[in-house]
C-alpha cells in the first residue's frame, strides 16, 4: 500500500522558500554581470575582442540569467495558480523539483551543451561571493526538492493524468486552452498517423494539409483584422504551434513562413504593402519562404553578398542563398540583399517581396532566373530544404519593402522577438512529442516482470522532461506575453528559445534511450523525434549565437 506521499515528499511552505531563494539567486546574477562586464569592458565600452576572448564567461553569464529568468517565471506561475485555487500536487511536484534541480545546476554547473558547463567560478565570481547562495530556501531546496521519491511521484501522477495535453495546469485562460484543444485534435487526427511516413519518405507535407491549415486560420492567426488576419495574441500562436510540432515539427513551422513574412511587411512594409500582401498571406492564398542565408555567412548575415541592381523599375537579383526552407512551392521570397555594392556590412542591405511561379515535382522552380537544389537532411523534412542560385532573377521595384533601400538588416530584425518566441513553442512541441512517446513505450514495455516506467531511472527521466517542459513553456509564454503588451522582449524571446532547444534535444534524447535499441530503428517514431530536435538548436539562432546575443544585451 502506498504511503500518504503528499505529507513526506512536498516540502513545507513551499512556496515561501521557492520565493526566498530568489533573492540569492538574483544577487549571484548581479555579481556575475559586474564581473564579466570588467572582463569586457575597455574603457566606457563592451570590447567585441575582449567579449571573444571572454566567451565561455559571458555565454554562461547568458546560461545563468535565463535559470534566473526561469525561476522567476515558474514561481509567478505558482502563485497565480495558487491565488486561484489551482496549485494541487502535480504543480506542487513540478514547482517544487525545477527549483531544487535548476538551484542546484546554478551552484555547481549549468549544461551549455553536452560538454560545456556554465560554472560560477568561469564568470569570476569567488567562493566568497558564491556563498550568497547558502541562504536557507537555496540549501532546503537543493538538497530535498528533487529527491527520487519526488520525481516517482510525480511520474505516478502523470500516470493518472494519461493523455492530457499538458501534465500539471499550464497556467492560461480558458480560450487559448480551448484553441489547444482545437489545435490537439487536428494534429492527433490529420498528422500523427501520417507524420513517420512522411518523414521517411522524405515527402513534402501534403498540401491538404497546408488547405486545412488556411481554413484554421494558422497563417493568419496574428495579422490585424483589417488586413484579413485574426489578429490574435502572440500566445495563441504559442499554443497553435506547441500542438502543430507535437504532431510535425515540419507542420508546426508551416505557420512560421507566414509569421516572419508578415512581421516583416507590418513593421516595414508600405501601406500599399500591407493592403496587397497580408490578405493573401492571411489567407493562406499565397505561401512564403524566407531567403536570408548565404554560403559560407550563416550566421554573420552583415556580410551577404547576393546583389540586387536597380535598372528602371526592375532590380536584377544575383547570387547564392542556402538552406532555404520550402523554397519550391511557395509564392513568394522574403529576400535579403545588397542594394549599396559599396557597402561592406549590414548598412547596404535591402528586403524585398520577391514573386515566384510555384513549383512542381517535375518542374520545383520554373521561375526565370533562378535554380535550386535539395539538401538531403537529418530532419525537418517536410517542407524540404535547398540552395537558390540567382541569375538574373527579376523583382519589380515596387516590391523593395517599404519603398527604401538600406532598411532591410534593420527590418529582419525587428522580427527576430516573434520567430524566437515561435521557435521555442515549437520546441516545447517536439518535447512534448518526445515525452509522450517516451512515457507510453515505458508503460507497455515489461522487463524483470515490471513495466520500464516504474524503475526510477527511467520514471525521473520522464518525471524531469515534465518539469523542463513546464519551465520552458513559462518562459516562452512570458515573452509573449511581453510582446502582447507591446514590451521590448528581445531578451526574454532569446533566452526562451535558448533554454526550449536544449530541452527538446534532452527529451528526445531520454525518450529514446529510454526505448533501447528499438530506439535506434527507423520504424520507431522517436527515431524521427531525435533527429527534428537537433535543428532546433541551430536555426533561428544557433545557441552559441544566442548566448552572444543574451550576454550582449546583459552587459550593455
Amino acid at each position: 500500500m502506498r504511503p500518504a506521499m503528499t505529507d513526506k515528499i512536498l516540502l513545507p511552505d513551499l512556496l515561501s522558500l521557492t520565493r526566498d531563494s530568489l533573492a540569492p539567486v538574483q544577487s549571484v546574477l548581479q555579481t556575475a554581470q559586474a564581473k564579466v562586464r570588467e572582463m569586457t569592458l575597455d574603457g566606457d565600452r563592451i570590447s567585441g575582442a575582449l567579449l571573444e576572448q571572454n566567451q565561455h564567461a559571458a555565454h554562461a553569464l547568458s546560461w545563468l540569467a535565463t535559470y534566473v529568468e526561469a525561476l522567476q517565471q515558474m514561481q509567478a506561475w505558482a502563485d497565480r495558480l495558487n491565488a486561484d485555487g489551482k496549485f494541487g500536487e502535480t504543480e506542487q511536484l513540478i514547482h517544487q523539483i525545477a527549483f531544487g534541480e535548476y538551484l542546484w545546476q546554478i551552484y555547481g554547473g549549468i549544461p551549455m551543451s553536452q560538454n560545456e558547463i556554465a560554472r560560477l567560478q568561469d564568470m569570476g565570481l569567488t567562493q566568497d561571493d558564491q556563498r550568497a547562495l547558502m541562504a536557507p530556501a537555496v540549501m532546503t531546496l537543493c538538497n530535498q526538492g528533487n529527491s527520487q521519491a519526488a520525481r516517482m511521484r510525480l511520474v505516478e501522477l502523470m500516470q493518472e493524468q494519461q493523455g492530457v495535453a499538458v501534465f500539471g495546469n499550464s497556467g492560461l485562460d480558458e480560450e487559448l486552452e480551448m484553441i489547444r484543444d482545437q489545435f490537439r485534435r487536428f494534429a492527433d487526427d490529420q498528422v500523427v498517423p501520417n507524420a513517420h511516413d512522411w518523414h521517411l519518405k522524405d515527402e513534402l507535407i501534403p498540401m491538404e494539409i497546408i488547405d486545412s491549415l488556411a481554413e484554421m486560420g494558422v497563417f493568419g492567426l496574428t495579422i490585424p483584422e483589417e488586413h484579413g488576419g485574426f489578429g490574435l495574441s502572440k500566445a495563441s500562436m504559442v499554443v497553435v504551434s506547441e500542438e502543430l510540432s507535437r504532431g510535425y515539427i515540419g507542420v508546426g513551422s508551416l505557420g512560421t513562413r507566414s509569421e516572419i513574412a508578415a512581421e516583416l511587411i507590418i513593421c516595414g512594409g508600405t501601406d500599399e504593402q500591407k493592403a496587397n500582401w497580408l490578405p493573401k498571406l492571411a489567407s493562406g492564398e499565397i505561401l512564403p519562404t524566407a531567403v536570408f542565408t548565404e554560403p559560407n555567412t550563416g550566421s554573420d548575415l552583415g556580410s551577404l553578398r547576393t546583389r540586387a541592381t536597380l535598372d528602371g523599375d526592375t532590380y536584377t537579383v544575383n547570387g547564392n542563398k542556402t538552406w532555404i526552407t520550402h523554397a519550391a512551392r511557395t509564392h513568394v521570397m522574403t529576400l535579403l540583399a545588397r542594394t549599396d555594392p559599396d557597402s561592406t556590412d549590414h548598412r547596404g542591405l535591402s528586403m524585398f517581396l520577391a514573386e515566384k511561379t510555384p513549383g512542381t515535382d517535375d518542374a520545383p522552380f520554373p521561375t526565370e532566373g533562378m535554380t535550386g537544389t535539395e539538401i538531403e537532411v537529418l530532419g525537418y523534412r517536410g517542407m524540404k530544404e535547398y540552395e537558390l542560385a540567382f541569375d538574373g532573377f527579376k523583382v519589380k521595384a515596387e516590391n523593395l519593402l517599404g519603398g527604401e533601400e538600406g532598411k532591410g538588416f534593420k527590418q529582419l530584425m525587428q522580427t527576430f522577438e516573434s520567430a524566437r518566441i515561435q521557435t521555442a513553442a515549437r520546441a516545447i512541441g517536439v518535447a512534448q512529442n518526445a515525452l509522450e512517446l517516451g512515457m507510453q513505450y515505458a508503460i507497455d514495455r515489461k522487463q524483470f516482470g515490471k513495466s520500464l516506467i516504474n524503475f526510477p531511472r527511467v520514471g525521473g527521466k520522464l518525471a524531469m522532461m515534465a518539469v523542463e517542459l513546464m519551465i520552458a513553456r513559462q518562459l516562452t509564454y512570458y515573452s509573449a506575453w511581453q510582446k502582447d503588451h507591446d514590451k521590448r522582449c528581445d531578451l526574454e524571446a532569446g533566452m526562451a528559445k535558448l533554454l526550449g532547444a536544449r530541452v527538446a534535444w534532452a527529451s528526445a534524447d531520454n525518450a529514446l534511450q529510454i526505448h533501447g535499441g528499438n530506439g535506434f530503428a527507423l520504424e520507431y517514431q522517436i527515431s524521427r523525434v531525435l533527429c527534428d530536435a537537433r535543428i532546433l538548436n541551430i536555426f533561428e539562432g544557433a545557441a552559441e549565437i544566442q548566448a552572444q546575443v543574451i550576454s550582449r544585451r546583459l552587459l550593455g
